[in-house]
């Protein structure tokens, strides 16, 4: 089991052109922890954001009455990826983690099993 920081940085360094990664809880918009982004991407201000996409399309779920999961959601930039990933089983709910991927070096398919691997492993 890995813990927040080391799940963050196995996130930032064996997942092809990432940027950035936090772990986001969606209650209170906070990310309990960051590595990466930069200047360009301030991963603090990415995780309050992304909150917003996640309870929304929570919502949108319930108003529709799907009796699903979200697995994961990706919104796709002209040059960049962000792949919001929510983590389920043992007391995750509530949490997601949040991936920023540089388009021109990114492999999505292996990004997004990559990202479920380390949601597994990842003890919070």
């Amino acid at each position: 089991m890995a813990n927040t920081e080391a799940a963050l940085k196995e996130a930032t360094t064996t997942i092809e052109g990432a940027i950035g990664a936090a772990l986001v809880d969606y209650s209170s918009g906070m990310a309990l922890g960051t590595v990466g982004g930069g200047k360009d991407l301030d991963l603090t201000v990415a995780a309050a954001g992304n909150t917003d996409v996640v309870r929304a399309k929570v919502r949108t779920m319930e108003m529709l009455g799907l009796k699903d999961e979200i697995e994961d959601i990706l919104i796709t930039l002209g040059g960049q990826y962000h792949l919001i990933r929510l983590l389920k089983g043992r007391g995750n709910n509530g949490l997601f983690l949040y991936l920023a991927l540089d388009k021109q070096r990114a492999n999505l398919a292996m990004a997004r099993h990559q990202l479920k691997k380390i949601e597994n492993e990842l003890e919070v």
